[in-house]
């Protein structure tokens, strides 16, 4: 659900930094016939809001840039930071030689202009838009308290500013579209940070649904159909906002859908807050709030959540990367075309070559190609049939002068011409893509070549580390490898309890009898029982894929290869052989917990056995919390997790996806995982992660342990439909009535403890809270469940009653 969940959210901040000259007007009316010139200025009554004339600027690295050009806006009066929230004139600037000769007039016809010397530079065009007869000698124009200006007279009203934005919605303005005349309010980014001028970016709702676009070259890159169910999405919108304790109780959002028209409304429930949405440069809407504290502008959401999303976002021959700070840079051996239209935040013009290419001869270029791995690959590719290899692939490219970049994958060539666009990447082991893009540099730009003209004396001096280094590591290796060796042959000695063995290929394909016996599998790979020569029974993970294989290797041995407690699985050793990444496990001969509460032919667990487990996984994640150097967060706790030992003791497994927390941090910063039904609220709203992630997905494991069935399962109703029961909603339900007793399994037929039963019970509802904060830590969960420690009544979470309302309304299963 996750994208989905932010749209309507929709917002950032459009701060243009500079001093508004001082007024000599001051109320919030102007009447027909009187002008506003630079210096007046109108201001609500509840002085929340000022219309006047600006100057835009902003203080960037290299000092103040200041707009040369005036316009006619409102911003917000009482706050520090100079933020517009409408623009008048936005293409229509006021320049340094006009300023002193322009007003801002209400004419007697009831247009709203400004003018110089006679000259109309921007109007309202209210007569265009309305009967003259409606116009009065009352008519005027106010500066409503909600930032909304408006002509008319009370109670008519003849144009309005909320119908026409800029890129900024306001409390109590409608986004919507008018279904008799098809009027749409758009609302269109800024050019850069001191010209407001018609952006490249729009988002509007018409009669298709909600769309977020790019004007020049035409893309829609995200969109919301009308066709799904609007009220449901308001609903989980409203438990989002609620979950931020900057937004709680602040905000409540709208949706109105009738026969005149269709819009989405927000409106502050707490008139001292100032919070605005705003759809920025780059193309993202966010929402962004006011804080007394910092005296700054706090971006709350931001829908797409990665920056990236966005069609050309940072332009040509660029990388946009959502997790660094700033997302966009140049290609290799680019740089920028326009550094100053950078400051500004408007990187449409993106980057140029260093070096022109070698197009003198295209059959003997000189020109060679840069490498660019694990990144999205650039829009309209040109395929080419007959370059069946790489380097026919690259000759292909090579053989016209517009071609600068080539990828060559699964036998497919695709080279393109013009502008490279829309390159992304995220780096780190959370990285998914396994495209490469070739792009072509002139030969003295390629940097291994750069790399051969280091100065003699320098390149003398690498070269003595690096082989002071390979000796440093040749002797670490044989030390290693002697350990491993020692290790190996006596698996189960006392002294080597400790140590991972390195196991050879060959020797794992023996004792798994050539992967004949498979035990399961899932998305990074499959997982074979195995027999080792001292008769050690052992369960083989065998990684599909190089690139996911190898992020999940390197995931495992990194977290569970390093630490040891009873209830995380061991991990026996390794093989990395070639493109083999294998994982060699301690067996559990009970298989994982799943099996065991789903299947129908599964032993039934008894509840003793139930209650027990539900301990040794609090206290496995704990110790993962809590007690490792560093904190470590599985960030995938569920059932088919779980894995049962002999004696039906539990042991967490599968740490492919776990994240790392430094000891001096709190939150760490990661890209969307885990397992639809077990994730935490934050992973929706894209925030830092905490290890309360766990929390959550081990409150939806205690309930699934306690009913014996799957939190969401479908049901038949009255008309032979199937709907879909969300369970979390049932059972919080059912605690606050006293009939825990109801919630327990069937199978255990009433022999089960009640006491322990509804303290599982309340556990599960305090860990699944959508505020973090609310939830317990799992020192604190085995506190409870040991009976060391007691909770109160949990609330019911709203954000859940919501998603269980979203599942049963048609096409919801759209936005999972």
């Amino acid at each position: 659900m996750t994208t989905l969940l932010y749209i309507s959210l929709g917002l950032l901040l459009f701060s243009l930094h500079g001093t508004p000259p001082c007024s000599a007007t001051t109320n919030d009316t102007l009447a027909a016939g009187e002008a506003l010139a630079i210096g007046d200025k109108l201001v609500s009554r509840n002085g929340r809001f000022t219309l006047s004339f600006f100057q835009p600027s902003i203080v960037s690295k290299s000092g103040n840039i200041t707009s040369p050009n005036w316009y006619v806006g409102i911003w917000f009066s009482n706050i520090s930071v100079f933020t517009t929230v409408w623009v008048a004139n936005r293409d229509s600037p006021v320049s340094e030689v006009q300023i002193n000769q322009t007003q801002l007039k209400l004419s007697k016809d009831g247009n709203l202009v400004i003018s110089s010397n006679a000259s109309i530079i921007w109007s309202s065009n209210t007569v265009n838009r309305t009967s003259a007869t409606t116009m009065n000698s009352s008519t005027s124009v106010v500066l409503s308290n909600d930032g909304n200006l408006v002509i008319g007279s009370s109670p008519n009203v003849l144009w309005q500013s909320f119908d026409y934005p800029s890129d900024v919605l306001l409390p109590g303005a409608k986004f919507g579209w008018n279904k008799a005349t098809g009027f749409t309010r758009r609302f269109t980014s800024k050019k850069n940070l001191i010209d407001p001028g018609l952006g490249l970016y729009y988002v509007e709702l018409d009669k298709t649904g909600i769309d977020l676009s790019r004007s020049n070259p035409p893309n829609m890159y995200w969109s919301w159909s009308s066709e799904k169910s609007s009220s449901a999405l308001i609903s989980l919108l409203n438990q989002l906002i609620n979950i931020n304790t900057q937004t709680k109780g602040r905000i409540n959002m709208t949706y109105v859908n009738n026969n005149e028209e269709e819009y989405y409304e927000y409106i502050l429930l707490d008139e001292s807050y100032y919070v605005y949405v705003l759809l920025d440069i780059s193309g993202q809407v966010e929402i962004n709030v006011w804080s007394q504290d910092t005296q700054s502008w706090k971006q709350v959401y931001a829908q797409p959540a990665d920056p990236c999303t966005a069609y050309a976002t940072c332009g040509p021959f660029t990388i946009c990367n959502g997790i660094a700070d700033p997302f966009c840079d140049c290609m290799e051996s680019f740089s920028q075309k326009s550094p100053r239209d950078w400051e500004l935040d408007n990187r449409t013009a993106g980057c140029s070559r260093n070096t022109p290419l070698d197009c003198s001869n295209t059959t003997s270029s000189t020109d060679v190609f840069h490498t660019i791995a694990h990144v999205k690959l650039p829009y309209n590719p040109q395929i080419v049939d007959n370059a069946t290899t790489q380097s026919k692939c690259a000759q292909a490219c090579l053989s016209y002068c517009s071609c600068n970049a080539y990828s060559y994958k699964n036998s497919k060539c695709s080279i393109w011409h013009g502008d490279l666009l829309s390159v992304n990447r995220n780096d780190g082991i959370d990285n998914s893509s396994e495209d490469v893009l070739y792009l072509r540099l002139a030969a003295k730009d390629v940097p291994s070549v750069r790399k051969n003209k280091i100065k003699p004396i320098v390149a003398v001096v690498i070269a003595a580390s690096i082989v002071s280094l390979l000796v440093m590591l040749m002797l670490i290796l044989l030390v290693l490898r002697k350990k491993l060796r020692f290790c190996g042959a006596q698996l189960h000695d006392s002294q080597c309890s400790g140590a991972i063995v390195a196991f050879r290929y060959n020797d794992l394909c023996h004792a798994t009898k050539n992967f004949s016996e498979k035990l399961g599998g899932g998305g990074f790979g499959s997982v074979f029982k195995g027999v080792l020569s001292d008769s050690t029974i052992i369960a083989v993970k065998k990684l599909d894929g190089a690139r996911q294989g190898e992020k999940q290797f390197r995931a495992e041995v990194s977290s569970i290869g390093l630490i040891q407690h009873i209830n995380l699985v061991k991990l026996v050793g390794f093989c990395c052989e070639g493109d083999e990444r294998l994982l060699v496990y301690e067996h559990m001969v009970n298989g994982s917990l799943d099996a065991h509460l789903f299947q129908s032919k599964a032993t039934v667990l008894n509840w003793t056995t139930r209650y027990n487990l539900a301990i040794g996984v609090a206290r496995g994640l704990s110790y993962l919390h809590q007690s490792c150097n560093e904190c470590i967060i599985h960030c995938d706790i569920k059932p088919e997790n779980i894995l049962l030992d002999a004696s039906f003791a539990p042991k967490i497994a599968d740490f492919g996806m776990a994240a790392f927390v430094g000891r001096n941090f709190s939150r760490v910063l990661t890209t969307f995982r885990g397992t639809v039904g077990y994730l935490a609220p934050e992973w929706i709203s894209g925030v830092a992660i905490t290890p309360k992630v766990d929390v959550y997905s081990f409150g939806m494991v205690l309930l699934e342990i306690l009913s014996g069935r799957r939190n969401s399962h479908k049901v038949h109703t009255d008309d032979n439909s199937d709907q879909v029961a969300f369970f979390p909603v049932q059972a919080i339900s059912k605690l606050h009535e006293g009939d825990v007793r109801s919630l327990v399994d069937p199978q255990l037929n009433g022999d089960f403890s009640l006491v322990e039963a509804e303290r599982l019970c309340k556990v599960a509802c305090w860990c699944i809270q959508e505020n973090e904060f609310d939830r317990p830590t799992m020192n604190e969960v085995v506190r409870v469940l040991e009976g060391l420690l007691e909770l109160d009544m949990p609330p019911m979470p709203r954000l859940l009653a919501a998603l269980a309302e979203c599942s049963v309304v048609a096409h919801c299963d759209d936005v999972s």
